[in-house]
Protein backbone atom coordinates (compact mmCIF):
# COMPACT_ATOMS: atom_id res chain seq x y z
CA UNK A 1 0.00 0.00 0.00
CA UNK A 2 1.25 3.49 -0.88
CA UNK A 3 1.64 5.45 2.37
CA UNK A 4 3.16 8.43 0.55
CA UNK A 5 -0.37 9.83 0.32
CA UNK A 6 -0.06 10.67 4.04
CA UNK A 7 3.06 12.78 3.51
CA UNK A 8 2.13 16.43 3.95
CA UNK A 9 -1.41 15.49 5.02
CA UNK A 10 -2.83 17.66 7.82
CA UNK A 11 -3.80 15.13 10.48
CA UNK A 12 -5.22 15.79 13.93
CA UNK A 13 -4.66 13.13 16.57
CA UNK A 14 -7.06 13.73 19.45
CA UNK A 15 -5.88 12.04 22.62
CA UNK A 16 -2.24 12.50 21.64
CA UNK A 17 -0.97 12.00 25.19
CA UNK A 18 -2.63 8.58 25.46
CA UNK A 19 -1.40 5.11 24.64
CA UNK A 20 -2.54 4.93 21.02
CA UNK A 21 -2.10 8.66 20.46
CA UNK A 22 1.59 8.81 21.35
CA UNK A 23 2.45 5.84 19.15
CA UNK A 24 0.33 7.14 16.28
CA UNK A 25 1.84 10.64 16.36
CA UNK A 26 5.32 9.16 16.11
CA UNK A 27 4.41 7.00 13.13
CA UNK A 28 2.53 9.72 11.25
CA UNK A 29 5.41 12.13 11.74
CA UNK A 30 7.83 9.55 10.36
CA UNK A 31 5.63 9.39 7.25
CA UNK A 32 5.89 13.16 6.77
CA UNK A 33 2.37 14.07 7.88
CA UNK A 34 1.64 17.52 9.33
CA UNK A 35 0.45 16.39 12.76
CA UNK A 36 -1.61 18.36 15.26
CA UNK A 37 -1.36 16.54 18.60
CA UNK A 38 -4.32 17.40 20.83
CA UNK A 39 -4.54 16.64 24.53
CA UNK A 40 -6.73 17.87 27.36
CA UNK A 41 -3.80 18.86 29.56
CA UNK A 42 -0.54 20.46 28.39
CA UNK A 43 1.55 17.72 26.81
CA UNK A 44 4.23 16.57 29.26
CA UNK A 45 6.00 13.89 27.24
CA UNK A 46 8.90 14.15 24.82
CA UNK A 47 7.87 16.49 22.01
CA UNK A 48 8.64 15.59 18.42
CA UNK A 49 10.04 18.19 16.06
CA UNK A 50 7.47 19.42 13.57
CA UNK A 51 4.43 18.37 15.63
CA UNK A 52 1.95 21.06 16.68
CA UNK A 53 0.99 20.31 20.29
CA UNK A 54 -2.39 21.78 21.21
CA UNK A 55 -4.31 21.80 24.49
CA UNK A 56 -8.09 21.54 24.02
CA UNK A 57 -11.02 20.21 26.03
CA UNK A 58 -13.02 18.01 23.67
CA UNK A 59 -15.94 18.08 26.11
CA UNK A 60 -16.63 21.62 24.86
CA UNK A 61 -17.62 22.91 21.42
CA UNK A 62 -14.76 25.39 21.49
CA UNK A 63 -12.21 22.69 22.24
CA UNK A 64 -13.57 20.37 19.54
CA UNK A 65 -13.48 23.18 16.98
CA UNK A 66 -9.92 24.08 17.95
CA UNK A 67 -8.88 20.47 17.44
CA UNK A 68 -10.58 20.09 14.05
CA UNK A 69 -9.68 23.45 12.55
CA UNK A 70 -7.41 23.20 9.52
CA UNK A 71 -7.41 19.39 9.48
CA UNK A 72 -7.83 17.07 6.52
CA UNK A 73 -7.92 13.91 8.65
CA UNK A 74 -9.19 13.68 12.23
CA UNK A 75 -8.30 10.62 14.34
CA UNK A 76 -10.44 10.29 17.47
CA UNK A 77 -8.09 8.48 19.83
CA UNK A 78 -9.28 10.43 22.90
CA UNK A 79 -11.43 8.52 25.36
CA UNK A 80 -12.30 8.29 29.02
CA UNK A 81 -11.14 4.81 29.96
CA UNK A 82 -10.12 2.70 32.96
CA UNK A 83 -9.55 -0.83 34.16
CA UNK A 84 -11.99 -3.64 34.92
CA UNK A 85 -12.54 -2.58 38.55
CA UNK A 86 -13.92 0.84 37.58
CA UNK A 87 -16.15 -0.67 34.89
CA UNK A 88 -17.50 -3.17 37.41
CA UNK A 89 -18.09 -0.66 40.23
CA UNK A 90 -18.99 2.46 38.20
CA UNK A 91 -20.41 1.21 34.90
CA UNK A 92 -21.64 4.66 33.80
CA UNK A 93 -18.24 6.32 34.26
CA UNK A 94 -17.44 6.12 30.55
CA UNK A 95 -20.83 6.90 29.12
CA UNK A 96 -21.42 10.67 29.17
CA UNK A 97 -17.81 11.89 28.66
CA UNK A 98 -17.26 9.68 25.63
CA UNK A 99 -20.61 10.27 23.95
CA UNK A 100 -20.17 14.03 24.38
CA UNK A 101 -16.60 14.04 23.02
CA UNK A 102 -17.46 11.81 20.08
CA UNK A 103 -20.51 13.86 19.12
CA UNK A 104 -18.75 17.22 19.43
CA UNK A 105 -15.67 16.15 17.46
CA UNK A 106 -17.80 14.68 14.68
CA UNK A 107 -19.77 17.91 14.41
CA UNK A 108 -16.63 20.06 14.56
CA UNK A 109 -14.89 17.94 11.93
CA UNK A 110 -17.84 18.26 9.57
CA UNK A 111 -18.03 22.03 10.08
CA UNK A 112 -14.27 22.37 9.51
CA UNK A 113 -14.48 20.51 6.20
CA UNK A 114 -12.43 17.52 7.38
CA UNK A 115 -12.11 14.92 4.63
CA UNK A 116 -11.84 11.82 6.80
CA UNK A 117 -12.80 11.03 10.40
CA UNK A 118 -11.36 7.95 12.08
CA UNK A 119 -13.09 6.57 15.17
CA UNK A 120 -11.33 4.04 17.37
CA UNK A 121 -14.02 1.67 18.57
CA UNK A 122 -13.70 -1.61 20.48
CA UNK A 123 -14.14 -5.35 20.07
CA UNK A 124 -16.64 -5.19 22.97
CA UNK A 125 -19.26 -4.18 20.37
CA UNK A 126 -19.53 -7.84 19.39
CA UNK A 127 -21.98 -10.22 21.09
CA UNK A 128 -20.89 -13.11 23.31
CA UNK A 129 -19.86 -16.12 21.26
CA UNK A 130 -17.13 -18.64 20.54
CA UNK A 131 -16.85 -17.88 16.82
CA UNK A 132 -14.38 -15.44 15.28
CA UNK A 133 -16.21 -12.12 15.05
CA UNK A 134 -16.21 -10.40 11.67
CA UNK A 135 -17.29 -6.83 11.04
CA UNK A 136 -21.00 -7.52 10.25
CA UNK A 137 -21.40 -9.47 13.51
CA UNK A 138 -21.95 -6.32 15.61
CA UNK A 139 -25.69 -6.45 16.20
CA UNK A 140 -26.23 -4.40 19.36
CA UNK A 141 -26.04 -7.41 21.67
CA UNK A 142 -23.21 -7.15 24.22
CA UNK A 143 -21.57 -9.10 27.01
CA UNK A 144 -23.35 -7.95 30.17
CA UNK A 145 -20.34 -6.66 32.12
CA UNK A 146 -19.33 -4.46 29.18
CA UNK A 147 -22.82 -3.40 28.17
CA UNK A 148 -22.36 0.31 28.91
CA UNK A 149 -18.95 0.83 27.31
CA UNK A 150 -19.88 -1.43 24.37
CA UNK A 151 -23.19 0.40 23.91
CA UNK A 152 -21.37 3.73 23.95
CA UNK A 153 -18.90 2.55 21.30
CA UNK A 154 -21.63 1.06 19.14
CA UNK A 155 -23.75 4.22 19.34
CA UNK A 156 -20.70 6.35 18.50
CA UNK A 157 -20.04 4.15 15.47
CA UNK A 158 -23.59 4.84 14.31
CA UNK A 159 -23.14 8.57 14.83
CA UNK A 160 -19.98 8.46 12.72
CA UNK A 161 -21.82 6.53 10.01
CA UNK A 162 -24.55 9.20 9.91
CA UNK A 163 -21.91 11.89 9.36
CA UNK A 164 -20.62 9.84 6.43
CA UNK A 165 -23.99 9.16 4.82
CA UNK A 166 -26.54 11.75 6.01
CA UNK A 167 -24.69 15.03 6.63
CA UNK A 168 -24.55 17.87 4.10
CA UNK A 169 -20.75 17.56 4.14
CA UNK A 170 -20.33 13.81 3.95
CA UNK A 171 -16.97 12.93 5.46
CA UNK A 172 -15.24 9.69 4.71
CA UNK A 173 -15.36 7.64 7.91
CA UNK A 174 -13.08 4.87 9.10
CA UNK A 175 -14.02 2.79 12.13
CA UNK A 176 -11.28 0.63 13.62
CA UNK A 177 -12.17 -2.13 16.07
CA UNK A 178 -8.93 -3.08 17.82
CA UNK A 179 -8.02 -6.27 19.60
CA UNK A 180 -6.72 -5.92 23.15
CA UNK A 181 -3.75 -3.63 22.58
CA UNK A 182 -0.58 -3.50 24.67
CA UNK A 183 2.91 -2.05 24.42
CA UNK A 184 4.99 1.09 25.14
CA UNK A 185 3.13 4.19 26.40
CA UNK A 186 0.28 2.08 27.80
CA UNK A 187 -1.28 3.05 31.14
CA UNK A 188 0.33 1.29 34.08
CA UNK A 189 -1.15 3.36 36.91
CA UNK A 190 -3.39 1.56 39.38
CA UNK A 191 -7.07 1.89 38.50
CA UNK A 192 -6.33 2.98 34.93
CA UNK A 193 -4.46 0.01 33.51
CA UNK A 194 -5.90 -2.78 31.39
CA UNK A 195 -5.01 -6.41 31.92
CA UNK A 196 -1.50 -6.71 30.41
CA UNK A 197 0.03 -3.51 31.87
CA UNK A 198 -1.56 -4.30 35.25
CA UNK A 199 -0.03 -7.78 35.21
CA UNK A 200 3.37 -6.48 34.06
CA UNK A 201 3.54 -3.86 36.80
CA UNK A 202 2.83 -6.40 39.52
CA UNK A 203 5.17 -9.01 38.03
CA UNK A 204 8.04 -6.54 37.74
CA UNK A 205 7.43 -5.54 41.35
CA UNK A 206 7.86 -9.23 42.24
CA UNK A 207 4.42 -9.62 43.77
CA UNK A 208 4.10 -12.98 45.52
CA UNK A 209 1.56 -14.46 45.90
CA UNK A 210 0.35 -13.23 42.52
CA UNK A 211 -3.42 -12.73 42.67
CA UNK A 212 -5.42 -12.67 39.44
CA UNK A 213 -9.06 -11.68 39.05
CA UNK A 214 -11.19 -14.45 37.57
CA UNK A 215 -10.09 -18.00 36.79
CA UNK A 216 -7.45 -17.23 34.15
CA UNK A 217 -9.40 -19.11 31.48
CA UNK A 218 -10.59 -16.04 29.54
CA UNK A 219 -9.54 -16.20 25.90
CA UNK A 220 -8.52 -12.85 24.37
CA UNK A 221 -6.98 -11.45 21.21
CA UNK A 222 -3.91 -9.39 22.15
CA UNK A 223 -2.15 -7.19 19.58
CA UNK A 224 1.14 -5.33 19.97
CA UNK A 225 0.77 -1.58 19.47
CA UNK A 226 3.24 -1.33 16.55
CA UNK A 227 1.19 -3.81 14.54
CA UNK A 228 -1.99 -1.87 15.28
CA UNK A 229 -0.44 1.46 14.29
CA UNK A 230 0.88 0.03 11.02
CA UNK A 231 -2.58 -1.27 10.12
CA UNK A 232 -4.21 2.01 11.14
CA UNK A 233 -2.00 4.23 8.99
CA UNK A 234 -2.63 1.90 6.04
CA UNK A 235 -6.36 2.21 6.68
CA UNK A 236 -6.04 6.01 6.73
CA UNK A 237 -4.66 5.78 3.20
CA UNK A 238 -7.83 4.10 1.94
CA UNK A 239 -10.30 6.12 -0.12
CA UNK A 240 -13.42 4.32 1.13
CA UNK A 241 -16.43 6.47 1.97
CA UNK A 242 -17.28 4.31 4.98
CA UNK A 243 -15.11 1.48 6.26
CA UNK A 244 -15.20 -0.75 9.35
CA UNK A 245 -12.15 -2.89 10.05
CA UNK A 246 -11.11 -5.31 12.76
CA UNK A 247 -7.46 -4.71 13.62
CA UNK A 248 -6.32 -7.55 15.85
CA UNK A 249 -3.87 -10.45 15.92
CA UNK A 250 -6.38 -13.04 14.73
CA UNK A 251 -4.80 -15.45 17.24
CA UNK A 252 -6.55 -15.59 20.60
CA UNK A 253 -4.79 -16.89 23.70
CA UNK A 254 -5.86 -18.00 27.16
CA UNK A 255 -5.09 -15.43 29.86
CA UNK A 256 -3.34 -18.06 31.98
CA UNK A 257 -0.72 -18.43 29.22
CA UNK A 258 -0.20 -14.66 29.15
CA UNK A 259 0.29 -14.59 32.93
CA UNK A 260 2.85 -17.39 32.78
CA UNK A 261 4.78 -15.61 30.01
CA UNK A 262 4.80 -12.29 31.88
CA UNK A 263 6.02 -13.92 35.09
CA UNK A 264 8.76 -15.73 33.20
CA UNK A 265 9.91 -12.68 31.23
CA UNK A 266 9.91 -10.44 34.31
CA UNK A 267 11.96 -12.84 36.43
CA UNK A 268 9.09 -13.66 38.77
CA UNK A 269 8.31 -17.21 37.61
CA UNK A 270 8.60 -18.54 41.17
CA UNK A 271 5.51 -16.56 42.29
CA UNK A 272 2.48 -18.48 43.53
CA UNK A 273 -0.48 -17.61 41.29
CA UNK A 274 -3.85 -17.38 43.02
CA UNK A 275 -7.05 -16.95 41.00
CA UNK A 276 -9.82 -14.97 42.72
CA UNK A 277 -13.01 -16.08 41.00
CA UNK A 278 -15.12 -13.77 43.15
CA UNK A 279 -13.78 -10.75 41.29
CA UNK A 280 -15.13 -9.56 37.90
CA UNK A 281 -13.40 -10.97 34.86
CA UNK A 282 -13.45 -10.11 31.18
CA UNK A 283 -15.41 -11.43 28.21
CA UNK A 284 -14.88 -15.22 28.52
CA UNK A 285 -14.08 -15.84 24.85
CA UNK A 286 -13.17 -13.41 22.11
CA UNK A 287 -11.91 -14.51 18.72
CA UNK A 288 -11.56 -11.82 16.02
CA UNK A 289 -11.60 -12.33 12.25
CA UNK A 290 -9.02 -10.06 10.58
CA UNK A 291 -9.42 -11.35 7.03
CA UNK A 292 -10.91 -8.05 5.80
CA UNK A 293 -7.96 -6.02 7.12
CA UNK A 294 -5.55 -8.44 5.49
CA UNK A 295 -7.38 -8.09 2.19
CA UNK A 296 -7.90 -4.31 2.22
CA UNK A 297 -4.57 -3.29 3.76
CA UNK A 298 -2.13 -5.96 2.63
CA UNK A 299 -1.22 -6.28 6.29
CA UNK A 300 -0.49 -9.08 8.73
CA UNK A 301 0.70 -8.73 12.34
CA UNK A 302 4.48 -9.04 12.68
CA UNK A 303 5.10 -9.18 16.44
CA UNK A 304 4.31 -12.41 18.27
CA UNK A 305 3.00 -12.29 21.84
CA UNK A 306 6.22 -13.27 23.62
CA UNK A 307 8.27 -10.70 21.69
CA UNK A 308 5.68 -8.00 22.31
CA UNK A 309 5.52 -8.76 26.03
CA UNK A 310 9.32 -8.69 26.29
CA UNK A 311 9.47 -5.31 24.54
CA UNK A 312 6.74 -3.91 26.78
CA UNK A 313 8.43 -5.13 29.95
CA UNK A 314 11.74 -3.65 28.78
CA UNK A 315 10.06 -0.30 28.09
CA UNK A 316 8.27 -0.27 31.44
CA UNK A 317 11.31 -1.18 33.50
CA UNK A 318 13.35 1.76 32.24
CA UNK A 319 13.81 4.08 35.19
CA UNK A 320 12.16 7.10 33.61
CA UNK A 321 8.88 5.27 33.01
CA UNK A 322 8.29 3.13 36.09
CA UNK A 323 5.76 5.59 37.53
CA UNK A 324 3.60 5.70 34.39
Amino acid sequence: MNLEVLSGKKITVAGASGFIGQNLVQRLRSLGAQVKAVSREPYSGDRLAGVDYITADLMTQEGARTAAQGSEVFVMAAAASSGAAVMANSPLAHLVPNVVMNALTLEAAMQAGVEQYCFLSSNTVYPPGDNAMSEPDATGEFFQTYEVVAGMKFFSEKMAEFFSTRAHHQMRVLIARPGNLYGPHDKFADGKSKVIPALIKRAVNKENPFTVWGDGQDIKDFLYIDDFIEALVRALALESKFEVLNIASGKSVRLQEVIEAILQLSGNSHAEVNYDESKPSMIPVRHIDISLAKEKLGWVPQVDLETGLARTIEWYTSSSRREN
